[in-house]
């Protein structure tokens, strides 16, 4: 078991930048891939970023790609999500997830932990 709890969300300009923390509890967070996930109200929920255990590889959605990084700090049990030149569309609810297969994966389905979640508003 592990759980996950999200900070960092608030509102903010277009043009902004906020940093997203998820800190892990329970079990060290290097036994994980973590994922960034976010839901817009009356949306699915959808694939932000993720991030093999190591670090060492990333993945991203085309709709972020260039604008967010996902990191991750093992010592520190917590992984980030920088994001920079916010749209209005960025705002959602964001999530960080969490699964111990071995591949990065963009499928919801194939995370087994999830954090309740931080809003970010983005305001035009």
């Amino acid at each position: 078991q592990v759980q996950l709890v999200e900070s960092g969300g608030g509102l903010v300009q277009a043009g902004g930048s906020l940093r997203l923390s998820c800190a892990a509890s329970g079990r060290t967070l290097s036994a994980f891939v973590m994922g960034w996930f976010r839901q817009a109200p009356g949306k699915e929920r959808e694939f932000v970023a993720a991030i093999s255990r190591s670090g060492s590889t990333t993945s991203y959605s085309d709709s972020v790609k260039g604008r967010f990084t996902i990191s991750r700090d093992n010592a520190k049990n917590t992984v980030y999500l920088q994001m920079n030149s916010l749209k209005p569309e960025d705002t959602a609810n964001y999530y960080c997830a969490a699964h111990t297969k071995l591949i990065i994966t963009s499928r919801t389905s194939a995370y087994d932990y999830w954090g309740q979640g931080t809003q970010v508003t983005v305001s035009s």
